[in-house]
């Protein structure tokens, strides 16, 4: 496929077979949203009544059902089988650890499409045969959403050539800088949108806002999000007094309303992809307080956007929250830094053109 071979449209099938998995369905919407756009033709196999299902019944979408319980269930495989050799796509991308798990048996070979899969999470793949088998021979490109990911991909034998760095993106349309943080004015107005698991690192924040109510901060720290750690994390907060400080709003819909509210967005997860509720509260035009794990530090321009900060320390992330609250004016230039840089870097429609790239280099031999 030469230069002119771009100009043809795509047949491509994306498979999906989660439920639910923690916001990654928004990634996988705006890609489908913009390929739709462009005219290509898109298969959709998913979850049955999950949110990826919900969010295509709107677009030009053929959406099939799939239920694959874990990494093991062969059930579909035969069907997908079929699918593939009937409908005879250009590209078949996976966008999940339990899509990538079938491309084992999945059709191979010179009349075979191209395979692609999406790796998100930052946790180490075990480096072994089958993990260099699955990545290294049963797929023909790689997607690393952050550069820890592309690192520990090729840390445990995945063939570097095959991997691509593409970042997730946001509507940045739907999350639109509005007045600048009133910083003296009133109290300090801190908050995070995460689930209410460990992994996101919620216990450090409270620690970090015990630390500033000691030193005399007067602050509000709203939290946005459920979860199964929420009960311990209100035990922790009363064993800190910290009921006034710390408010539970548990799932808010409008995530832009949210964060137009806060003067800093504070992120100490442990593990981090990439950090997408980072990115929206950069749109919004915050001042971003992350631990440097994962693909924030792809995501945060640390000292120009945000600060970052070593997880798991709370009294770093004390004082990263300290100097931006005593200082309005540096806060408010990091929200219109950290607001141009999601606009230009981290934008749905660029992630998705840039997909679009990648299965076509894939088309001509050059991925």
């Amino acid at each position: 496929m030469g230069a002119s071979g771009r100009n043809r449209l795509l047949k491509i099938l994306h498979i999906d077979p989660e439920r639910d998995w923690g916001g990654g369905e928004a990634q996988v919407l705006g890609l489908l949203n913009y390929l739709d756009a462009q005219g290509h033709h898109n298969d959709l196999l998913t979850y049955p009544r999950g949110k990826l299902w919900e969010g295509c019944q709107g677009l030009s979408i053929r959406t099939l059902p799939l239920v694959a319980r874990n990494d093991v269930d062969l059930r579909p495989v035969m069907r997908l089988r079929r699918l593939i050799r009937r409908e005879r796509y250009d590209i078949v991308h996976l966008h999940t650890k339990r899509a990538h798990a079938l491309s084992v048996w999945l059709p191979h070979g010179a009349a075979a499409p191209k395979y692609v899969v999406t790796r998100r999470m930052d946790y180490p793949e075990i480096s072994n045969c089958r993990t260099r088998y699955l990545y290294n021979h049963c797929v023909d490109g790689v997607v690393a959403i952050s550069t820890p990911i592309l690192q520990l991909l090729v840390a445990a034998g995945v063939d570097a050539g095959k991997i691509r760095l593409i970042h997730s993106g946001i509507d940045a349309a739907r999350f639109t800088p509005g007045a600048d943080p009133t910083g003296a004015k009133r109290d300090l107005t801190i908050g995070t949108v995460a689930v209410l698991e460990e992994r996101k690192g919620h216990r450090f924040l409270f620690e970090a806002v015990a630390d500033l109510k000691a030193r005399g901060v007067n602050l509000r720290c709203l939290l946005a999000g459920e979860g199964s750690e929420r009960e311990r994390l209100e035990a922790m907060a009363a064993r800190l007094g910290l009921v006034e400080e710390i408010r539970f709003l548990g799932f808010v819909a409008d995530t832009p309303a949210f964060l137009a509210g806060i003067d800093i967005f504070v992120l100490p997860s442990l593990y981090e992809g990439l950090g997408v509720a980072a990115l929206e509260a950069m749109a919004v035009g915050k001042a971003v307080v992350a631990s440097r794990v994962g693909g924030l530090a792809d995501a945060i321009a640390d000292g120009r956007t945000g600060l970052l900060v070593p997880p798991r320390d709370s009294e770093a992330l004390s004082h990263a929250i300290a100097r931006l609250s005593t200082n309005p004016s540096r806060m408010r230039d990091m929200g219109r830094s950290a607001a141009a840089h999601v606009r230009e870097n981290f934008t749905l429609e660029r992630m998705a053109a840039r997909n679009e790239s990648y299965y076509y280099e894939l088309l001509e031999g050059r991925g």
